[in-house]
């Protein structure tokens, strides 16, 4: 018996004191727990809510449109609900709920409902929303094309002109395109090139972000909703209607859900959308355009993309290549990035140090061109005087990651002309000190990692006069 009360003691404490709100009314949809989470999350006091009835504490609600007042009637759980509701101060919240039948008493069940707050995610997708519907709405004309086309694409090297020149007969279709790239290879300037050389290019090119917001809400942008499919719902068109007769992009596909990845293949094969809440079917006529920042295939393999829809989806193929397999496009894309943030900036940089530009042929670049871009930018900010960009305008983290990496080349290079003994010493010194600096100058840990022995390191170190310590 003293378990079991200490049970529901400690129960009750995390219940609480834990960070999610939770609301529990009885069969009569009275309240008879609701935590600090809750309150703050709906702007009310929890003394001002217990005992309460909920039609009472919100009257925006019914009996109908509560989802406590539906799992109390039906006994059935509701899982990952959104609802937008005012609470008795006019305040809208908009939550994230589920909702399960309780155990009050022996035969009497009441309902728990555990709500996340999304208010501020369901007004930025309100902001994205109106902006889309007015990007959609302007006028566009084969003088003033909004976006990129293939013009603004700044390469020449074989493997990136192979798939400018790929993307353009895509352009000429009306087919699917799955565009496959890392992140910051510039993915959606392809998109926006294919649709200004396309036939569609006198109309709407919409691209939304599938990671950029949660699936309830993305749900309601892409196909809309209507009056009353959840409380506070207005009839709105989704992006599938906004971008009619042009181009809708989803930019990182393999984000969205899987149960949302179903939906939107009934729409790609049946050509029509059904709002939120709605009856009626209305027929769109939409390019598809989808990018995926991981190899698709593999994305299938792991279950994070549905199968059907990448057969769908993958019509067309662009597989853009990163920054790392073109690096003879590197000095074009740095004069680029001069001009464009002279302009900017109000700056008159004409280059940048041979050092640097040799430093930038000898890395990876996992950011790519986009990594390369805001490296241009932030070292010109910096530059105060003179029109060139030395290591001194290179922030503390660019310097380490750029010089680190082509320390090896000027080793070699500086040293070609000494014994070979000489310079795999040198060498060694210098990646044995790096590998100390990490360590913090711990001996075991500096061993472990560069796989020797600790006694064979502190014989490495006294023999290149380091200090030996733990």
């Amino acid at each position: 018996m003293a378990v079991s009360i200490l049970y529901k003691s400690v129960l009750e404490e995390l219940i609480k004191n834990i960070n999610i709100g939770i609301h529990i009314v009885d069969e009569y949809g009275n309240t008879i727990f609701y935590n600090q989470a809750m309150a703050d999350l709906e702007g009310l006091n929890v003394g001002d809510v217990m005992g309460k009835n909920i039609l009472e504490i919100f009257p925006s609600l019914t009996a109908d449109t509560s989802t406590l007042f539906s799992v109390i009637h039906s006994g059935l759980p509701i899982y990952n609900k959104y609802q937008a509701y005012l609470n008795n101060q006019g305040k809208q919240i908009s939550t994230i709920n589920s909702t399960i039948p309780i155990m009050i008493s022996k035969n009497t069940y009441g309902a728990l409902e555990i709500a996340e707050d999304i208010t501020k995610e369901k007004e930025l997708s309100e902001r994205v929303h109106y902006l889309q519907h007015e990007l959609a709405t302007q006028d566009t004309d084969t003088e003033r094309l909004r976006g990129f086309t293939f013009r603004n694409l700044i390469g020449t090297s074989e493997n990136f002109e192979n798939v400018i020149s790929f993307s353009k007969k895509a352009a000429m279709s009306s087919s699917t395109v799955l565009i496959y790239g890392e992140t910051g290879t510039g993915k959606e300037l392809f998109a926006q090139s294919i649709h200004n050389e396309s036939s569609r290019k006198q109309k709407p090119f919409i691209a939304q972000n599938c990671a950029a917001i949660p699936e309830t809400l993305l749900e309601g942008i892409l196909f809309g909703t209507s009056k009353g499919s959840f409380t506070g719902a207005v009839s709105r068109p989704g992006l599938f209607e906004q971008a009619n007769g042009g181009t809708l992009l989803l930019d990182e596909i393999n984000s969205m859900g899987l149960q949302l990845q179903a939906k939107l293949l009934r729409v790609l094969q049946e050509g029509y959308v059904r709002r939120l809440g709605g009856l009626n079917d209305i027929s769109v006529n939409v390019r598809i355009l989808a990018t995926t920042n991981e190899e698709p295939l593999s994305t299938v393999e792991k279950g994070i993309l549905r199968k059907d829809l990448y057969y769908r989806l993958n019509v067309i193929s662009i597989n853009i290549p990163p920054l790392r397999e073109r690096k003879s496009d590197i000095s074009l894309l740095i004069d680029h990035f001069l001009n464009k943030f002279n302009r900017i900036l109000n700056k008159d940089i004409w280059y940048i140090s041979n050092d640097i530009k040799e430093a930038f042929m000898h890395y990876d670049w996992p950011g790519n061109v986009r990594e390369l871009e805001n490296i241009i930018e932030s070292s010109m900010n910096m530059v105060t005087k003179g029109h060139i960009i030395k290591s001194e305008h290179l922030s503390e983290d660019a310097n380490n990651i750029f010089f680190k990496h082509k320390n090896l080349h000027y080793r070699l290079q500086v040293t070609k002309d000494k014994p070979l003994t000489q310079t795999l010493e040198d060498i060694e010194k210098e990646i044995i000190e790096d590998v100390l600096i990490d360590s913090a100058y711990n001996i075991s840990k500096c061993s472990r990692r560069l796989g020797i022995k600790r006694q064979s390191l502190q014989y490495k170190m006294k023999k290149y006069g380091f200090r030996i310590e733990e």
